[in-house]
């Protein structure tokens, strides 16, 4: 039997080689798949479980959010300790001359009825209604007045940003109207407050309808349904989209923030000052699940006459 050679190396260090041993054979490793171009400004694209960043650009630069904005305001709501989903809120007229000063977006709140904290996620997410936000605000915000009680929830809202160590990020309204144009964020922090908030189970099952029925007290004592069209119309048109956020704004641009499942694995993106945003996230999506492109091929769900637009 023939003994191997041992070969001394400068270092010290032995190999022994043996003539029976045949040179190894390394495989060609696959040729690594080119990241999607996307019309925004920022993006962001994160695996939902683990956190780990597949697609970044200027992901930690920080831009306007607009209504993107709302999530933040849902999942401070939700997380508000011993937090009861039935009850009920009065709409002021207050939140109707909000809307209609500022020109905002709408879930059309009649004065006087009475709608749940349920519903009104709903009306905040769905149609992103600023009314919708200014009462969740108004109610869970701390003070005696109205403008205390906002600037208070407020308050909680960058407290959340802070404990998900979003760093530059910064609320200054409760939906994204921002007087002094300091509501910002980045799309790797909203791709953080997006996981977060996924977590929670009421979250996800608001964010992944494409419409809502509310059945409220009116403030005569009757019943009044409100119906309401979800304005991400990546739902209903992307194979697998569960939600999350649209957002419009001058300085911020079409926004988007969005998520996707299939099999086990889901996925959050955010696209932010995208031209093109809904063919930004599918592009985003299809490269995270290593799927053929489907973003010349995706046909947008249509909205109703007189929904409302974001």
């Amino acid at each position: 039997m023939r003994r191997a050679a041992t070969v001394a190396l400068a270092g010290g260090l032995l190999l022994t080689a043996s003539p029976l041993a045949a040179p190894a054979s390394a495989a060609p490793k696959p040729a690594p798949r080119p990241a999607p171009a996307v019309s925004a400004k920022g993006a962001y694209l994160a695996d939902q479980a683990t956190g780990t960043a597949l697609y970044g650009k200027a992901a930690t630069t920080p831009r306007q959010m607009a209504s993107t904005t709302k999530i933040a305001t849902a999942i401070v709501v939700l997380t508000t300790p011993k937090v009861d989903l039935n009850r009920k809120v009065t709409v002021k007229q207050a939140y109707r001359d909000y809307v209609t000063r500022e020109g905002a977006s709408t879930a059309d709140l009649r004065t006087g009825d009475k709608l749940t904290v349920r519903q009104l996620l709903s009306g905040l997410m769905l149609p992103s209604g600023c009314d919708a936000a200014y009462a969740l605000a108004d109610t869970f915000g701390k003070g005696k007045t109205s403008a205390e009680r906002t600037k208070q929830f407020i308050g909680q809202m960058n407290a959340k940003a802070k404990s998900l160590k979003m760093a530059k990020t910064k609320f200054d309204s409760f939906d994204g109207i921002s007087g002094g144009g300091n509501n910002v964020t980045t799309p790797e922090d909203l791709a953080k407050l997006a996981r977060h908030s996924f977590d929670n189970k009421t979250f996800r099952d608001v964010v992944k309808a494409t419409s809502y029925k509310a059945a409220a007290t009116a403030s005569t004592g009757k019943t009044r349904t409100y119906t309401w069209y979800n304005t991400n119309k990546l739902l209903g048109s992307y194979p697998g989209a569960v939600g999350m956020k649209t957002g419009t704004g001058t300085a911020a641009g079409p926004c988007l923030v969005f998520a996707a499942t299939r099999g086990s694995k889901t996925y959050v993106g955010v696209v932010l000052n995208g031209s093109d945003r809904y063919n930004d996230a599918a592009k985003l999506l299809d490269y995270g699940f290593g799927a053929k492109p489907t973003a010349k091929k995706i046909k947008l769900r249509p909205l109703p006459a007189g929904a409302q637009r974001d």
